[in-house]
């Protein structure tokens, strides 16, 4: 899983060209409305759309793919742990446990919307500079401790993980090969004992040198936004198509779907 998410953000493409505000404050509406959605169909309609954003973002698949795979490792799992456990009706039984269809409507449902969300996601913050996106959650009145959270530890991770490279490095050069075995675990111990307190002394350094350079809680930025009508456009018909998704999933077209699986 691509931990730079923006690899690619110098791709011009139809959300690159997007004010990052609006894209953020409408695809950020529909990934709320999205995980709101409680009958299969509707949900994957808004899959659909969450790819049509993401053929439109121009990434590259195998980009966004490390994500995906990331999230069904967690989720997979669901498909056969919710049938067994769901306490509604049981359709029948697996060994002696009760398996029901809702259990299997509700899992299924669980992670169409969870990968609707990570694919929006990588078309948000994907077709933006990471620093360019977290200014636009400030000026869409995100707290600025919240922002300023968010930037140092995407920062911080690239030089955490540098960090844990060159330690990685040192051991293996003093002979140091990985077993499963108690001097493993210990020397591991000592290896994660290590890293955080040279990341807390980090931390600290960091802190004190951006006090010296005057840092009062603000976060100064020469960026600047100019949205045109046609974002506001965009916008506008993200959000009615998120609302028609709603309207659907609420009156319940679908209804007699879902009272199939029980």
């Amino acid at each position: 899983m691509a931990l730079d998410i923006d690899r690619y953000a110098h791709v011009e493409s139809f959300l690159s060209r997007w004010d990052p505000r609006l894209k953020i404050l409408s695809l950020g509406i529909f990934v709320f409305c999205v995980a709101l959605l409680d009958s299969i169909p509707v949900a994957l309609m808004g899959f659909a759309l969450a790819c049509g954003f993401l053929w439109l973002s121009k990434l590259p698949l195998n980009f966004v793919r490390g994500g995906i795979v990331f999230v069904l490792i967690f989720l997979i799992p669901l498909i056969f742990i919710m049938p067994l456990s769901y306490p509604g009706q049981a359709a029948f039984k697996v060994l002696g446990i009760p398996f029901a269809w809702e259990g299997l409507r509700i899992a299924c449902i669980i992670i169409i919307k969870a990968v609707s969300v990570v694919i929006t996601a990588y078309s948000i913050f994907g077709t933006s500079r990471f620093d360019v996106s977290m200014i636009a959650l400030q000026h869409l009145k995100t707290p600025k401790m919240l922002v300023q959270m968010l930037l140092f530890t995407y920062r911080y991770i690239f030089v955490f993980i540098a960090e844990m490279r060159r330690m990685d490095i040192a051991m293996r050069s003093r002979g140091f090969v990985k077993g499963f075995n108690m001097t493993t675990l210990t020397l591991m111990g000592n290896f994660v004992g290590t890293l955080l307190v040279r990341s807390f002394e980090r931390t600290e350094r960091v802190y004190k040198a951006m006090l010296s350079k005057g840092y009062n809680g603000d976060y100064p930025t020469l960026v600047e936004f100019n949205a045109i009508p046609q974002d506001f456009v965009k916008a506008i018909l993200i959000v009615l198509v998120t609302i028609l998704l709603v309207v659907i999933d609420i009156t319940g077209p679908f209804k007699p779907a879902m009272l199939a699986w029980f």
